[in-house]
């Protein structure tokens, strides 16, 4: 590629980034200027040719704080054309799109393509005809520095790189930024899987499992484009803030067109206003139920004792009660779809009229049997037989007719899991009903029972370790013929029903033959503050390997007995001065209190989700809603109240886990209580 000669490289490289962004702007004025008027056939082709021309715009917008490459290659020898996104020579830069000039050549590659890929891998062990690898630095958008390592020179020792660390540790404020300059070979490998595989990812606090999901995606979007247009693609978050935490990832890429969604998106066939105890919610996220469903939909099928007879003109066909018997049981052996069985039946019935017809000399066609389908007493042999079934209706009964469900639970569930999911007060109808969300999932599968639920090419599904069997298979509905990236850690499982092993997890999926990859180096927690944490791995998931901190920095750590909320709001105070966010996380109970004591000091503070400005960067966090978020400095309140807040002790020491490890560069402990015996 062609650069001004400069004795100066970063003016160079300066040059190239002005020439780059030059490039892209013109490439973008050239997709506007685009006059679709006499290309599109009708006003629907036209319509869409016009969304798809917006969506390139959008996906060709340059962020002006955004680096447009981070990277350089400079190859040992020249790179096959088909390799390089139509590029020819050895050197490349490596950015989050593909950028070419006028003459069509490129003058930054997208990081995902084939040509790219040493930049993660290349090592002094295998450097991939690497002679230099490139990395650059910047503030906001200007390119400020450089980094080189020689991979094919074997005088030069390996070294960490300064501008890595940098950007690993650098400030974070407002929403999850992308890690494309940051993807390690442990991580690459995992974001190039195949399309086909689904992958599992057990992931300690830090080890980058939502980005690595994420930036998967955008793989997967790259590689495969014309099939994911298809089929659709889908990140499941575990909460409304998570996904407003992680929204921008996926566009800073130029990927435009993935849904996000909550468990409780998917399933909203009813308004939750309800809530479960916990002995209850785990009875209706129990795998089991699916066969309690599943027997109380196929019971409304009764078997037909009477004939159908058809009258058509002067004649009258007779189907015996036997034969539709027959009929019955073979839909009933096949096993599909309720409705789609339902549908089969009028077909099946007029069948066996149309073969009586034949074996008297005449001869119908496709249209006679249709004809016979609609018949009346086809119609009402079919209602009798196979009736229609409501699944929210279903569900309501299940819940609050005792002998209805104790007919589908025998043996399935004991009496007390029968009562616990019981409701104690009659309801009239399905839309007074107080559903929780537990029975959204049920009416779920009972939905699915009855029509097939629509499939996807791709799901992410991250924090997972919180879902429950039944709610892995809502999940798994939306992907029974495409892949997922399933990511999570089985010590912040914070749920009465959380996932006990990835195997038993990726089965409720549907997803058996999935591969699980483990994570275990951290990027984001200093090593002071994730050793501290690790501390509950033995009584919360003890088979797990610890995570090891691949930060120099060991970040602030500090344990601090204090007398009130006024000396936690002064250590908030005290991390505010440095640059970057700080969260304040403390259990539910304790937020009335401690929103009370900073609003007494002047303290401007956020809620989880909002996005952090450079005036407001303190944000209030409740343990619950902690996971997934992160901050550059946390003040943990009350350890003690955070464990007690949960109904168990193991979930609570799980609930601390997440909260101590949500600090990128400090932490600050508070307690008035004893701190519980495992830290």
């Amino acid at each position: 590629m062609s650069t001004p000669s400069s004795a100066d490289p970063l003016s160079r490289e300066r040059s190239h980034l002005a020439s780059s962004r030059a490039a892209l702007r013109a490439m973008r004025e050239d997709v506007e200027s685009l006059d679709i008027s006499d290309v599109t056939a009708n006003w629907v082709n036209a319509e869409v040719l016009a969304r798809q021309i917006d969506e390139r715009i959008k996906a060709l917008a340059d962020l002006s704080d955004t680096p447009l490459f981070f990277g350089r290659l400079d190859y040992l020898h020249a790179v096959g054309a088909e390799q390089a996104e139509g590029a020819e020579g050895e050197r490349f830069y490596i950015g989050r799109r593909h950028v070419h000039d006028a003459d069509g050549d490129p003058m930054v590659i997208d990081w995902r393509a084939p040509v790219s890929q040493p930049f993660y891998r290349a090592s002094k062990k295998a450097p991939m005809d690497i002679a230099l690898r490139r990395r650059f630095g910047y503030t906001g958008g200007d390119l400020t520095a450089y980094e080189d390592e020689h991979l094919s020179d074997p005088a030069e020792a390996a070294r960490t790189s300064k501008l890595l660390q940098q950007e690993i540790e650098r400030p974070r404020v407002g929403p999850m930024r992308d890690i494309v300059a940051t993807i390690q070979p442990e991580q690459d490998e995992i974001v190039r899987s195949g399309l086909g595989g689904t992958v599992c990812v057990q992931g300690g606090p830090g080890t980058g499992k939502t980005a690595v999901g994420l930036h998967r995606v955008a793989y997967l979007l790259y590689a495969h484009r014309e099939r994911l247009a298809r089929t659709g693609t889908l990140v499941i978050g575990p909460n409304r803030s998570f996904l407003h935490y992680i929204e921008q990832v996926l566009p800073a890429l130029g990927e435009l067109a993935v849904r996000q969604a909550t468990v409780d998106d998917l399933v909203a066939h009813v308004e939750v206003r309800g809530a479960d105890d916990a002995a209850a919610a785990v009875v209706k996220g129990d795998a089991r139920m699916a066969e309690v469903l599943r027997r109380a939909v196929r019971s409304h099928v009764t078997m037909p004792t009477e004939p159908v007879v058809v009258v058509r003109g002067s004649r009258r066909w007779r189907v015996p009660a036997y034969e539709l018997e027959g009929v019955v049981g073979e839909l009933l052996d096949r096993d599909i779809r309720y409705g789609a069985a339902r549908d089969a039946l009028p077909q099946r019935i007029a069948h066996a009229v149309l073969v009586q017809m034949e074996r008297s000399g005449e001869a119908p066609d496709d249209r006679v049997q249709d004809a016979v389908a609609r018949n009346p007493a086809v119609k009402a042999a079919v209602k009798a037989i196979w009736p229609p079934v409501e699944p929210a209706k279903l569900v309501l009964r299940l819940l609050t007719d005792a002998d209805f469900l104790a007919l589908h639970a025998a043996g399935l569930l004991t009496e007390d899991e029968q009562k616990a999911i019981l409701w104690a007060k009659p309801v009239r109808s399905v839309k007074s009903a107080k559903w929780s969300a537990a029975d959204a999932v049920l009416i779920d599968e009972a939905t699915d029972l009855v029509q097939r639920t629509h499939s996807l090419g791709h799901v992410v599904l991250d924090e997972a370790q919180d879902l429950s069997p039944m709610q892995y298979r809502a999940v798994g509905r939306r992907c029974t013929t495409g892949s997922a990236t399933v990511l999570g850690d089985l010590a912040q499982g914070t749920t009465p029903w959380a996932t006990r092993s990835w195997q038993e997890a990726l089965g409720h999926l549907g997803k058996t033959d999935a591969v699980v990859e483990e994570l275990t180096a951290g990027f984001r927690v200093p090593t002071d503050v994730i050793t501290y944490a690790s501390r509950l791995l033995p009584h919360i998931a003890p088979g797990l390997t610890p995570v090891a901190s691949v930060r120099e920095n060991p970040g602030f750590f500090e344990v601090r007995e204090v007398c009130g909320a006024g000396e936690v709001v002064a250590a908030c105070a005290e991390l505010l001065r440095n640059e970057g966010s700080t969260g304040l996380i403390a259990a539910d109970a304790r937020i009335p209190a401690l929103t009370e004591a900073l609003a007494a000091a002047g303290l401007a503070h956020l809620a989880p989700g909002e996005e952090t400005t450079r005036e407001t960067r303190l944000t209030l966090v409740p343990a619950s809603l902690a996971k997934g978020l992160e901050y550059d400095y946390v003040v943990l309140d009350e350890p003690r109240a955070v464990v007690d807040g949960e109904p168990d002790e193991r979930t609570g020491l799980r609930r601390l886990y997440v909260a101590l490890t949500r600090a990128v560069s400090g932490l600050i402990v508070t307690h008035a209580a004893p701190l519980p015996a495992e830290l």
